[in-house]
């Protein structure tokens, strides 16, 4: 059945195809050639590639990356799993994932404001708030996982031998962190949101996305629907009790529980409230489900996350073999709480329910464990398979879409025992 959200996105579209709907900051060439690279315009569905600045030896990034904590991904760094085990339920700021556009902006506190403008406000005359003006609302601290929405992307090509585009990530780019700030409906009422509001469009302060062939699509933004921004999305200056880290959005971001990575805007410095839709590329030419098993002209913009498992182990880790150990891992859903992980340590001939180490949580994980004794030498294979609360088990392969977004299939993670 098809959600609200979802229902909204694909009403939005159609408003947008009409000229019912705006297209702030991308022209209208640029935008008929990006729908029909999209498919969105009759044409067959592509990827409009990686941005013309980066650098594969230079990841744009502030924070050290040691290769024990992190692996380097052109500009973006994935969390090693292993490199988790016994941090606790959070996790720790040097090693949380960073997914950049461009580059790290270095910002100053004192310098920074937000601008909440548009004609969705009821005088609609934009109201700026500074970093103390925020301090002074009445503050709340929420832990949730933030999760790229191609989190997962290699397994389509390694585990189920189909091509894809963008960051070829394992399961690293998701972590969970205890934020404060303040929420979004407080802010938007303070600015004086209007009856006629319809959409929110928080904009990053990082550099212009540009293509690899030099179309500048302006900052990262993305719209959310006025119903999801007045109801738990927040605006974060605070990650794991200090504040927030340059690569993780300091020095204030959003934070929409649930949702898909992009739609938390790092660095924010705008947010425009709208009376009509707005578009961005991000919710029209990305992060949409293109491909043969899916609608022409793509699915509805991607909203809430999907379900995954990960053990917090390297891929061909050595463990010894006639030796009891005890392996721990991590599951999480963006539809409801973890409410069992079964696992198998025989490429999935046999499954035994793993302990559960947490309460289930729509917008968090839970950690979990299970002892295992290799009976001999050799190489295994090792499946973790969660349950959601709403009856969402991972399957054993994910449809296949051509950018590679919301791999949920069990995966295959090899040891060797020695």
């Amino acid at each position: 059945m098809q959600t609200p959200e979802s229902a909204y996105d694909r009403r939005r579209l159609r408003q947008w195809l009409s000229g019912a709907a705006r297209a702030d900051g991308v022209s209208r060439r640029d935008m008929l050639r990006l729908l029909a690279a999209a498919g969105l315009a009759g044409a067959a569905p592509a990827a409009l590639g990686t941005p013309a600045s980066a650098d594969a030896t230079a990841s744009g990034i502030v924070k050290p990356l040691p290769e024990s904590l992190l692996t380097v991904r052109g500009t973006n760094a994935e969390t090693r799993f292993s490199a988790l085990a016994g941090t606790g339920y959070h996790t720790p700021n040097d090693r949380f994932f960073v997914r950049n556009h461009t580059a790290t902006p270095r910002l100053a506190a004192a310098d920074w404001k937000l601008t909440v403008w548009g004609d969705g406000l009821a005088g609609r005359r934009a109201v700026d708030f500074s970093l103390a003006d925020l301090k002074r609302l009445p503050s709340v601290t929420h832990s949730a996982f933030v999760e790229c929405a191609g989190n997962g992307r290699g397994y389509f090509t390694s585990q189920q031998g189909q091509e894809v585009s963008g960051t070829a990530w394992t399961l690293g780019a998701v972590g969970v962190a205890r934020r404060r700030g303040v929420r979004l409906a407080d802010v938007l009422r303070r600015a004086g949101v209007g009856p006629r509001a319809v959409d929110v469009l928080p904009r990053g302060l990082d550099d212009d996305y540009v293509t690899a062939d030099g179309t500048n699509l302006g900052r990262v933004r993305r719209p959310l629907p006025l119903s999801k921004a007045l109801d738990d999305v927040l605006l974060a200056y605070e990650m794991n009790g200090a504040p927030l880290p340059p690569d993780h959005g300091y020095p204030v971001r959003v934070l929409v529980p649930s949702w898909i990575g992009v739609a938390s805007i790092k660095w924010v410095g705008d947010i425009q409230v709208s009376a009509r839709p707005l578009y961005s590329p991000w919710n029209t030419d990305f992060y949409r489900l293109f491909g043969d098993a899916h609608p022409d002209g793509g699915s509805a913009p991607l909203t809430r996350q999907t379900i995954k498992s990960a053990w917090e182990l390297d891929g061909r880790a050595e463990l010894a073999a006639g030796v009891t150990h005890r392996l721990t891992g991590r599951s999480w859903s963006g539809a409801g709480g973890i409410v069992r992980v079964d696992v198998s340590t025989d490429g999935g001939t046999g499954w035994t329910a793993a302990r559960l180490h947490d309460a289930p949580r729509r917008d968090g994980w839970v950690r979990w464990s299970t002892p295992w004794r290799p009976p001999s030498p050799g190489s295994y294979t090792l499946l973790a398979r969660a349950t959601d609360s709403t009856g969402r088990t991972q399957p054993d392969a994910t449809v296949h879409n051509t950018q590679g977004y919301l791999f949920d299939a069990v995966v295959r993670h090899a040891v060797d025992a020695v």
